[in-house]
């Protein structure tokens, strides 16, 4: 869906180097892609939006190292309006959704989308974090734990629903949407 959109320069940033949108342009000739990943921002919601007009239920598999930081507020915008457009698919429209985090998921992601599933699965081993240990310690001059932002350590804390191995994940996600479809979360409310 929307293959053929491509990243902009709205606030038009600049750093020392070059133009933000030259640097952009120039990648994405030297790489022949529009994005250096598979989907962002506006296709996430596009991609919400449409599933939620179809009805269907929803799988995000998130990987991200965090927010582009030369969009600065425009990615945090981004990840409101996708959380926001998730907020109208599960509460309003009462569809189901499931987010898979792969390893590392931090940033934004990790604050928005990526923690918002009905069901939020967590390959093993997995690096998942708002901000990384060199951040954090630098910034709060604290010591991050060895292993605290592994998916085992943030499961026992309750963060996740299943950790669950990628040959095991077509399995797992059968089984949760014939769950689903059993006892689905848009069905009409029997009066007593």
């Amino acid at each position: 869906m929307d293959e053929d959109m491509i990243s902009m320069d709205p606030i038009e940033f600049h750093s020392k180097e070059e133009a933000y949108k030259d640097r952009i342009d120039s990648y994405q000739r030297k790489m022949g892609l529009t994005e250096a990943v598979q989907t962002v921002g506006e296709n996430i919601t596009r991609f919400i939006e449409y599933a939620a007009n179809k009805s269907l239920p929803l799988i995000i598999v998130c990987a991200s190292g965090g927010a582009r930081m030369k969009e600065g507020s425009l990615s945090l915008i981004q990840m409101a309006k996708i959380s926001s457009v998730l907020y109208d698919y599960q509460l309003n429209k009462k569809l189901f959704y499931v987010s898979i985090l792969t390893s590392p998921t931090t940033g934004g992601v990790t604050t928005s989308f990526g923690m918002l599933g009905d069901i939020i699965i967590v390959e093993p081993n997995a690096y998942i974090a708002f901000a990384g240990k060199t951040v954090i310690e630098q910034t709060l001059n604290k010591t991050v734990p060895e292993g605290s932002q592994e998916a085992e350590s943030l499961f026992h804390k309750g963060l996740f629903d299943l950790i669950v191995p990628r040959n095991l994940l077509k399995g797992v996600l059968s089984e949760l949407f014939q769950l689903h479809a059993f006892f689905p979360l848009n069905q009409n409310k029997v009066e007593d």
